[in-house]
C-alpha cells in the first residue's frame, strides 16, 4: 500500500505538537454597518462621530465614565489633588504599550493633552488655568493650576471628545494638521493596509492590550477585545444597508433608518435598543465669516422660521424618539432653561423675512451642504433649505457625503464659483456633551477664529461662558446659565432643530456591547 507522504517541512514532531495543541480556533469577525465613511482617523483634527468611534477602537483614555456618568481611572493607576485644588498628580498604569511595541509614557500624555486642549472647549478651559503641565517621570505627570478647575476629571472623561493618548511624536503634530498614523495603545489595531476609503475599515484584536481588571462598565473598566477582527462596511444607501442587515450580512447596524425600525423589531433575531438615553439634538451651523450669516440678524431669522415639530417629524418621524427642545443646554439636564428662547418657540415667517432684510441680504446664493448618506442629517439639510426658501433666500443645496462635509466645513474661503466655501452645514450632537458650557464645543465665540467650524465672533457670549466655569454655587451657576442662553439667542451661533434619540440595531447572538454614547466594540462577543 502506498502511504501518503507529508512534506519534509511538516515533521513528525511538528505534527505531534499540532495534535497535542487541540483544534485550531476559528477567528471571530464582527461585521458593523457604521454611521458614515471613515475619511479621517485623527480625533483632534476632526470631531466627526465616526472619527471618534474609530479613536475609541485604537486609542485609550486617562479616565472613562461609568454607567452612572462618574469618572473612573482608565490609563491612570492613581492620582491625588492638593487641598487647595491647584495641584494634581497622576500615576499611569505600568505595562501599557502602543501597537508598535513602544511603552506609554507620561510625556505622551502631556503632549496629547496639549494638542487636545487646542481644539476642545473643556481642554482649552483647563489649559488656560494651568501654570504648568509636566511629566515628572516615565509614568507620572503633574498639573499645576493658577486657579481651581473643578471639572478636571470630567474633562478627561468627556465621552464624545476625550483626550485620546497618542505617542508623543504624533501628539506634537499641529492640531490643524492630521496625524499620519493611527497607532494607539487601545484594544484594537487599525489595519491601515486593509483600509478602503468609501468602503471598508478593518481592526484587529490587540493581543498585547493591558486591560483593567474591573468589569466593563460603559467607558470604564476592562476594554479587552473579545473579537479577533472587526470590519466596518460602509453602505451609503440606508435602504440597501437595512436589507443587508436583515440578510445577516452584518452583526450591528449603528444608525438604522427610523422608518425601518418596525420591520427590524419584527425580526426575532434582531434587537433594537437606545444606548444614548439622553439623546442628541439637531443643529444647523452657520458660517459667520461671510454674508449673509456674518450678521446675527440673519442667523436669528433662520431660527425664527424653524418649526421644531416639522423638523422632528422630518428628521425622525416617530414621536417615541422625539422631543421639542429650545434649551441650549438640553432638555432634561440640570441646566435646562427657556430663558431667551421665547421669541423663537413659534415660527414667525414675516418677522424672519424682515430680519433678513435688516441683515442686508442681497439675494446671493446660500450654500447648504447636504450629506445624502446620513439620513437624519440629510433630512435636516433638506428642511433647512426649505426654511431658507420660505424667508426669501436663494438656496444652493449641494449634495455630497458626510465624510466630505467633515473636511469641507474647515474651509474658511468665501462661498462662490469654484470655491469650497459654504454657508450652512447640518449635524447633531450628544446631549451629554452639549448640556454644559464647559463641554459644549459649538458654544465658544472667541474672535480669534479658534472656535469650532462656523467661527461666530462675540466676545460678550464668550466672556459669559468663561465666567461660568469656576462657579460652584448652584444659584450662581443657574443665573450664569440663563445669562449665557439669553445672549446665545441674541447671537445665534447655531440653530436648534429639536432633541431626539437614535437606536442601535444588533443581532441577538451579539452580546456584551457596552452601553456607551458612541458605538464601541470592546467586551463584545458573538455567540
Amino acid at each position: 500500500m502506498i502511504r501518503p507522504q507529508f512534506p519534509a517541512l511538516f515533521s513528525a514532531a511538528a505534527l505531534a505538537a499540532l495534535l497535542a495543541a487541540g483544534p485550531v480556533q476559528a477567528q471571530t469577525t464582527l461585521k458593523v454597518i457604521p454611521q458614515a465613511d471613515l475619511k479621517s482617523f485623527d480625533p483632534v483634527w476632526n470631531t466627526a462621530a465616526i472619527t471618534q468611534n474609530h479613536a475609541y477602537m485604537v486609542f485609550d483614555n486617562l479616565f472613562g465614565l461609568d454607567a452612572n456618568m462618574q469618572p473612573k481611572p482608565q490609563m491612570v493607576e492613581s492620582y491625588t489633588a492638593s487641598p487647595d485644588g491647584l495641584t494634581y498628580k497622576f500615576t499611569l498604569r505600568s505595562g501599557m504599550k502602543y501597537h508598535d511595541g513602544t511603552p506609554v509614557t507620561a510625556k505622551d500624555v502631556v503632549a496629547s493633552l496639549v494638542r487636545w486642549s487646542k481644539k476642545t472647549t473643556d481642554g482649552g478651559a483647563l489649559v488656560s488655568r494651568a501654570g504648568a503641565m509636566t511629566a515628572t517621570s516615565e509614568l507620572t505627570f503633574e498639573i499645576m493650576l493658577k486657579e481651581p478647575f473643578g471639572p478636571i476629571l470630567d474633562a478627561f472623561s468627556n465621552p464624545i471628545l476625550p483626550p485620546f493618548v497618542m505617542r508623543e511624536k504624533d501628539a506634537i503634530t499641529d492640531p490643524g494638521t492630521q496625524i499620519s498614523e493611527a497607532i494607539g495603545s487601545g484594544p484594537f489595531i487599525f489595519a491601515k493596509d486593509e483600509w478602503v476609503p468609501g468602503s471598508k475599515v478593518v481592526y484587529k484584536k490587540n493581543a498585547a492590550y493591558n486591560a483593567r481588571k474591573e468589569p466593563t462598565d460603559a467607558y470604564s473598566g476592562s476594554k479587552a477585545a473579545k473579537i479577533d477582527r472587526v470590519e466596518w462596511t460602509y453602505i451609503p444607501d440606508p435602504q440597501t444597508a437595512t436589507q443587508a442587515f436583515i440578510r445577516a450580512e452584518a452583526d450591528i447596524f449603528e444608525i438604522p433608518p427610523i422608518d425601518m425600525l418596525p420591520l427590524l423589531k419584527k425580526d426575532p433575531n434582531i434587537t433594537v435598543e437606545v444606548f444614548n438615553k439622553p439623546g442628541v439634538h439637531g443643529m444647523v451651523r452657520f458660517n459667520a465669516l461671510h454674508p449673509p450669516f456674518n450678521n446675527a440678524k440673519a442667523r436669528q431669522a433662520f431660527m425664527m422660521a424653524v418649526d421644531q415639530k416639522q423638523y422632528l417629524a422630518g428628521m425622525i418621524g416617530n414621536p417615541e424618539y422625539e422631543k421639542e427642545c429650545y434649551a441650549v443646554f438640553q432638555c432634561g439636564s440640570p441646566n435646562e432653561t427657556l430663558a431667551g428662547s421665547e421669541p423663537f418657540q413659534k415660527p414667525n415667517i414675516e418677522r424672519a423675512k424682515q430680519l433678513m432684510k435688516e441683515a442686508g441680504y442681497d439675494g446671493r446664493p446660500v450654500i447648504v451642504l447636504d450629506p445624502t448618506d446620513q439620513q437624519i442629517i440629510h433630512n435636516i439639510s433638506i428642511m433647512a433649505a426649505q426654511t431658507l426658501k420660505d424667508i426669501g433666500v436663494n438656496v444652493d443645496l449641494q449634495a455630497t457625503d458626510w465624510a466630505t462635509v467633515t473636511t469641507r466645513r474647515g474651509q474658511k474661503a468665501a462661498p462662490g464659483q469654484g470655491s469650497q466655501g459654504w454657508n450652512i452645514f447640518t449635524t447633531w450632537s450628544s446631549s451629554v456633551v452639549m448640556h454644559s458650557p464647559v463641554t459644549n464645543f459649538a458654544l465658544p465665540t472667541p474672535c480669534d477664529g479658534s472656535n469650532w467650524f462656523g467661527w461666530t465672533c462675540d466676545e460678550e457670549l464668550d466672556k459669559l461662558r468663561k465666567a461660568y466655569i469656576p462657579l460652584t454655587d448652584p444659584a450662581q451657576r443657574k443665573a450664569a446659565i440663563e445669562a449665557i442662553q439669553k445672549r446665545f439667542y441674541e447671537v445665534m451661533p447655531y440653530a436648534i432643530t429639536g432633541q431626539f434619540q437614535s437606536p442601535v440595531a444588533y443581532r441577538k447572538n451579539v452580546v456584551g456591547i457596552p452601553k456607551t454614547l458612541v458605538l464601541t466594540n470592546w467586551n463584545t462577543e458573538k455567540k
